[in-house]
């Protein structure tokens, strides 16, 4: 049996860690105001996962030095966490790894900080709407470009920029397996979608240009003319008919309603 394809034993497994994932930010989003700091997230991250006995998917991973990827305003992703403090009107993207019984989970969720600008408010809607056309996608017999392309058209239909340096993946015992998943493609290319599967769909919007840079951290990457990024993810198992998704925002919605 290809390594691609996860029996129901490993699905459930990974589905353990995705809803821890889904746990740790909602843990992590009680604490997220102005004035606090990226770091003081990532030490709450680390010792939630740590307390459920798992051990952050990222830190050390490649290298990288967080538990979380804290990419705030034009940020897009793989932000260090530290010293940096949260001020109203902020975004901040924050992606959490997780590994338990062996198996990754991995999700992200971007979060407003006060009162956000319209523009600004607009784009997180829609990447995370893109994010469910993608999974809509993730069905038997079609192939990696029709996620894509359910993405990159929804996405650039309101003139966003679809970043095209980094894609979603194949999740299991490694963080990152085959295949990619980017968000941008052509229906039916690519590699054929089979049952069993475990995909990271994880939509990348830019408010303005698609382009991107690194900066010297090795890490952080923003967009080319600084406007905001946005960045939702969820883990997914692709079936017949209607993909089942393994990491949940239910826990988040639920801290973020009761905080209003």
């Amino acid at each position: 049996m290809s390594a691609l394809i996860k029996t129901e034993e490993e699905i459930e497994i990974i589905r353990i860690s995705s809803l821890l994932v889904g746990k740790t930010l909602a843990e992590v989003a009680k604490h997220i105001k102005p004035g606090v700091n990226t770091g003081e997230l990532d030490k709450i991250a680390e010792e939630f996962i740590r307390d459920n006995d798992a051990v952050p998917g990222f830190k050390g991973y490649g290298g990288f030095p967080a538990t979380l990827c804290t990419s705030v305003n034009d940020e897009v992703v793989h932000g260090i966490p530290g010293d940096y403090e949260l001020i109203e009107g902020d975004i901040i993207s924050i992606d959490c790894g997780v590994k338990k019984n062996g198996y990754f989970g991995d999700s992200a969720f971007t979060f407003t900080i006060g009162e956000v600008d319209k523009k600004t408010l607009m784009l997180l809607q829609r990447t995370r709407e893109s994010l469910y056309k993608g999974i809509d996608a993730a069905v038997v017999g079609n192939r990696i470009g029709d996620i894509g392309y359910s993405i990159q058209s929804y996405c650039e239909s309101f003139g966003y920029g679809v970043v095209r340096d980094l894609v979603g993946h194949g999740l299991g015992s490694n963080l990152h397996e085959k295949p990619e998943v980017p968000n941008f493609g052509r229906r039916g290319k690519g590699k054929e979608l089979r049952a069993g599967m475990v995909l990271a769909i994880e939509p990348m919007i830019n408010l303005g240009v698609k382009k991107v840079f690194q900066e010297r951290d090795g890490w952080t990457i923003r967009t080319d003319d600084a406007k905001p990024s946005a960045h939702f993810e969820h883990d997914i198992v692709v079936r017949k008919g209607k993909a089942e998704i393994l990491s949940t925002f239910d826990f988040i919605e639920e801290v973020l309603k009761n905080k209003n």
